[in-house]
């Protein structure tokens, strides 16, 4: 065996919890620290936003805003939909 498949057995893969823990950890950097519109458009993604919101630790305020502007976000129930 070489090549991809090698490294795949030799170095363990992240599960889906630490891919979405990472996932969710960047996600409240951009959320709390972008300094354009440009930076959320690079960044974020609407459909893993809706799916992470409830898991990403915000001050309160910034969330608040967050959901004015997209009702959508007020609206989720999990962060598994």
């Amino acid at each position: 065996m070489d090549g991809p498949a090698l490294v795949r057995s030799i170095v363990p893969q992240p599960g889906r919890a630490a891919r979405t823990a990472r996932q969710a950890s960047m996600y409240k950097v951009v959320l709390t620290e972008a300094a354009t519109v440009e930076d959320l458009h690079t960044w974020l993604d609407a459909h893993l936003l809706r799916r992470l919101w409830l898991s990403l630790w915000l001050p309160p305020q910034l969330r608040q805003r967050w959901k004015d502007a997209f009702p959508e976000l007020a609206t989720t129930r999990s962060n598994a939909t």
